[in-house]
This record gives C-alpha cells, structure tokens and sequence, in this order.
C-alpha cells in the first residue's frame, strides 16, 4: 500500500512538473492545454476527455479541445442552447462527478449512447479565474476510483488551464491593441503597411488582382469646428464600425490618419471595387451618424480606387494612386468616386450637414 501511495504521488508531482514546464515555456495555448489533456489521459484513462469553453461575446459553449472515443464528432461543436451537464457546470461553477450520467436527471440519456450501452460515467471540473468561470473539462468513462481518489488533482489541472487561458487572451489583446486603432476600431496605418505588402506578394505569386479604396470624409473639419473633436472623435468611431460591419471577412479596414481611410479588397478587380465603393457612398450618406444631444449629422466621403498590378506594382505605388484618385475626388466636389484611368465614375446625391 506504501508503494502504491508513492508511486501515485511520484506520478502526480511527474504531471505538474510537465504541465509546469509546458506553461513555462509556451505561450501557444493549444500547446500547454494539449499538455495538460494528455496527462488526464495518461493518468486517469478516460474514453473520451475533452475542454469546453465558454465564448465571452456569445456565451456559447464550444469544444476548443477533445480527444478519445467519438472526439470527432464533437471537435469545434457550439453548444448553442438547450440545457447539458456542460452548461450546468458553468451556471453553478461546481464540479460534477456521476458514475452513470443515464440515470442523472440533468443529462439526456441519448447523449451517452456513442460511449456506452449500459451507462456512461462523467466528470466536469469548471475552469475559473477571478472568479470567472472560463469553461470546463469534461471526461467520459474514466476509471472511477482513481477520479474519486484524485479530484483535486483534476482540481489543480483545471487550474493550470486556466492559467494558460488567460496568459494567451491577455497576448491575445495586446497583440489587438497594436495593430488597431483605439479611436475607430479598424486596424490601423502601420499594420496597413504590413497587410499590404503580404497581399501584394500572395496576388503575385497566385496571379491575383485586389483592389485598395481610399476613402476621406468630406468637410470633417466644420464636424469638429461645429460640435468639437471629442464629438468628432466618436463621428469616426461610428465610421469605423459601419465600415467593418459592410465589408466582407476577408476584406480589411484601416485608418490612415485623421479622417481618412484605407480598405483593402482582396481578390477583387476593378469592376467589383467600383460597386463596393457605390455601396459604401450610399451607406455613408443613408446612416443617421448620431451626436450625444440625439442629435444627427450626415457624413459623405470622397473614394479613389486603384488595382494591382495594373495600377501598382508594389503596395507604396497602390496607396500613392488610389491616395491621388481620392483626391481628384474631391476636386469634384466631393461625394465621389474616382478610378484609377477613368477619372471620376459617381456622385451621389449628398444631404444637408445637420438635422
């Protein structure tokens, strides 16, 4: 019995030394959770064991991790409604242990079926930190007596997650923060810079065109002059999200400086650019921009559009002409659109300053 009890203890001191070393050593947040999943395998031998997050803007549950018997089935699965032993967990931060999950009042008996024909044991160990609950670990058919005996080791590896959870959202957010702009929310000039190029050699290598608008308010300056900059200031705020909200996935917003903007449309020629450029005009002069007072303004903008390689052969040579088209734009009188070899394609029809 003195044996066995040293054994065990040396195993557990093994698993925290290796998990210890993982967080250490890593940031990567797959690599140290992976860490910890394989030491629950190794140690207490469950059919499937898996961790379950909870997404902090939708409050979805999902797997962001599983493995073992039927972990397929269930990899990036959202657990979207409904009630589950997994959303018990989080809506009461306790852990749970039952030995035979078919017989449990809060499980659906049905969801066991893939693990076991007779029963289905499980155990959930919230994931917390500060209080917060971040997700679980879930494992299904483990060895019960080495779980029951070992809880707080299971306890201690959940713990362990959580770190690793939070160092890499707090990366995570310092990584977002340098490369967005605080005011609007799109990326910002110096990551521009960087997206741009990357673009420019991805379409050279594949023979893609993209296209880049460059965008700049018209008289923003009475905007600020009127009403001051700090109502100027939540103006481009407003602008920044009605951008990313009306563009694709894929595309990319940026704020250049001041109250002009950059938009980069991967994959899309001329043609296409144009009518995404129409789109945005009418957005732009159809969107009540709203003052603190309840008040509204109504902004347009002016948009030059340029497109590699026929236009630029280098990211700076594509930013300098849809920069100089922008500007023929505004020449025109604002409200604009000018193309690169066709001059000026559009005006739309622009609404009084304030209301």
């Amino acid at each position: 019995m003195i044996d066995q009890t040293g054994n065990r203890n040396s195993d557990e001191l093994q698993i925290f030394h290796d998990v210890a070393k993982a967080l250490t050593s890593s940031l990567d947040l797959d690599t140290v959770l992976q860490t910890i999943l394989e030491k629950i395998a190794a140690y207490f031998k469950p059919e499937m064991w898996s961790l379950i997050l909870l997404d902090e803007e939708t409050q979805d549950l999902y797997y962001a991790l599983a493995a073992g018997k039927e972990s397929e089935a269930v990899n990036a699965l959202r657990l979207t409604s409904g009630d589950s032993l997994a959303r018990w967990v989080v809506e009461h931060g306790e852990a749970l242990v039952i030995e035979d999950a078919t017989s449990d009042g809060r499980i659906d008996p049905s969801s066991c079926s893939g693990f076991s024909s007779q029963s289905c044991s499980v155990v959930c160990i919230p994931i917390r930190t500060s209080g917060k609950i971040l997700g679980l670990m879930e494992l299904v058919n483990g060895d019960m007596n080495i779980l029951r005996r070992n809880e707080m080791l299971l306890h201690a590896l959940a713990d362990y997650a959580a770190i690793a959870i939070e160092n890499a959202r707090a990366v995570q957010r310092i990584q977002e923060l340098s490369i967005t702009d605080d005011c609007t929310g799109v990326y910002n000039a110096r990551h521009m810079i960087t997206v741009l190029a990357e673009e420019v050699r991805r379409s050279e290598r594949f023979g893609y065109e993209f296209s880049m608008l460059f965008i700049d308010l018209d008289h923003f300056k009475k905007i600020n002059d009127n009403y001051g900059h700090l109502q100027g200031s939540k103006l481009l705020g407003q602008f920044g999200r009605s951008l990313r909200k009306n563009l694709r996935l894929v595309d990319a917003a940026f704020r250049y400086g001041g109250d002009e903007f950059a938009v980069l449309l991967p994959q899309t020629g001329k043609d296409a650019a144009i009518q995404v450029a129409h789109r945005l005009t009418r957005i732009f002069r159809d969107t009540q921009w709203m003052l603190d007072d309840a008040r509204s303004v109504s902004l347009s903008a002016s948009i030059g559009i340029a497109t590699y390689p026929q236009d630029g052969a280098n990211s700076h040579a594509i930013v300098q002409r849809a920069d100089e088209l922008m500007y023929q734009a505004k020449e025109a009188g604002g409200n604009s659109i000018a193309v690169a070899g066709s001059g000026v394609v559009g005006r739309e029809s622009q609404s009084g300053l304030a209301s």
